[in-house]
């Protein structure tokens, strides 16, 4: 259980945002969200992320609590607050902490423990360190398994529920993240330079892994099934490719909240290590395992931070399709062409103009407008990652998203609803 102190400075922050999540403009945006995600929706949706950034808006000595998972819940409830009084995107502010059983597991598990190189530079790039040096490296990979800690879980939600159950819905969750990233558990044992090498020189080899690991997530989502740990991730939950989970179209008409199943679920996959790979070896060496594992879900999301606009014929070819995510190195008047309205187009703009010494929001407020003028006949939504710096000027996120209704109205007309 929490402190006494510690649960004292929780619970102010816990009613603050109880207090934001009655606001009936949370109620338009769930809405807003679930016709966008169910192809009914008509204008943009705008979905801000800080990621590095929240080290300058929130930053770490601010936090009051002691308990190092009293923390992370204030760290989460400062977020939200934040987000709601400063940021004012299109993101609901809920009254749920959602506290998770089990997740999938990236690069753990496998046998192999990736190695970094870290940056001496404060929040530097990392270089790949292998640990698979040679092919016979990889007969140490093994299949992972679920590690369920449920005594831990079971006493964090005791403490959360104790701290601010009388004032949010404290929830135990199973597993809702079901996104696939398995170029990048090849990068992290083999590095990234290597992989393009192997993709030469050991064609064979890069099939075997890769089908070893598909072979190994999916008995993961076996074991899910089996001991029915699937939760829906049709709300609040950020979706891999962008945006978030709410939706019309799941969960499945025939669904038993007992037993959740991944057709009543949200999949994503992406492999970004293949940016610069060629769309026939996309498709030969990473798109065609991960289309296997995206059949098991209801709607699916693909991409990242690599330019698919080359790739899309062999991306449409996964099994319930929604979200193509759509970098800001991609030509986006020839994405909206291919995706059309059958498809989301998550676009994700240059975050780069938040990050430097000046913020000119003329500036973006004009890039915003013509990608947005080039997309107008497909379906998007502005997805605002990967922004690691804001230069210290946490204003630029309040900027950035007023410009982007600024955008949107300037292609898409006024909204019924004020501030969208």
């Amino acid at each position: 259980m929490f402190t006494q102190q510690d649960t004292a400075i929780l619970r102010p922050l816990a009613t603050r945002v109880a207090q934001l999540a009655q606001h009936p403009r949370n109620d338009i945006l769930r809405q807003l969200w679930r016709d966008h995600t169910s192809l009914r929706g008509e204008r943009p949706m705008i979905f801000v992320s800080p990621e590095g950034s929240w080290r300058e808006l929130l930053p770490q000595h601010i936090l009051r609590c002691q308990d190092a998972a009293a923390r992370s819940l204030e760290y989460d409830l400062r977020q939200r607050i934040y987000r709601a009084e400063m940021i004012a995107d299109d993101v609901p502010i809920e009254r749920t902490v959602l506290i998770p059983r089990v997740t999938l597991p990236i690069n753990a598990g496998w046998g192999l423990v990736p190695r970094r190189v870290d940056s001496t530079a404060p929040e530097g790039a990392w270089a790949y360190e292998p640990v698979v040096q040679s092919p016979a490296d990889w007969k140490k990979l093994k299949k992972p398994q679920l590690d369920i800690d449920e005594q831990g879980v079971q006493a964090r939600f005791l403490a959360v529920q104790e701290a601010v159950g009388d004032i949010l819905d404290v929830r135990l969750t199973d597993c809702t993240n079901f996104s696939f990233h398995m170029m990048h558990i090849y990068c992290d044992f083999r590095g990234l330079s290597n992989m393009m090498l192997d993709l030469y020189d050991e064609p064979e080899m890069v099939h075997d892994v890769i089908a070893f690991l598909t072979d190994g997530m999916q008995g993961l989502l076996d074991e899910l099934r089996q001991y029915n740990l699937i939760d829906l991730n049709t709300g609040p939950q950020y979706h891999y490719t962008g945006g978030l989970g709410y939706t019309h179209d799941l969960p499945q008409p025939d669904f038993d909240p007992a037993h959740v199943r991944t057709v009543d679920v949200w999949g994503a996959a992406e492999a970004q290590e293949f940016a610069q790979i060629s769309p026939d070896m996309h498709e030969e060496f990473i798109l065609q395992y991960e289309r296997k594992l995206l059949e098991n879900f209801g709607l699916n999301g693909y991409g990242c931070c690599d330019d698919l606009t080359h790739k899309l014929d062999n991306v449409l070819k996964i099994r319930n399709l929604r979200r193509v995510a759509v970098c800001p190195w991609a030509d986006v008047e020839q994405c909206a062409n291919r995706l059309g309205r059958d498809y989301i187009m998550t676009w994700k703009p240059q975050p780069a103009y938040l990050a430097g010494e000046t913020y000119d929001a003329a500036f973006v407020e004009d890039y915003l407008t013509r990608e947005l003028q080039k997309g107008a006949h497909g379906r998007m939504e502005i997805i605002l990652r990967d922004t690691h710096t804001c230069h210290n000027d946490p204003r630029r996120f309040t900027q950035f998203v007023a410009s982007a209704r600024n955008a949107i109205q300037r292609v898409h007309g006024m909204s019924e609803h004020l501030w969208v």
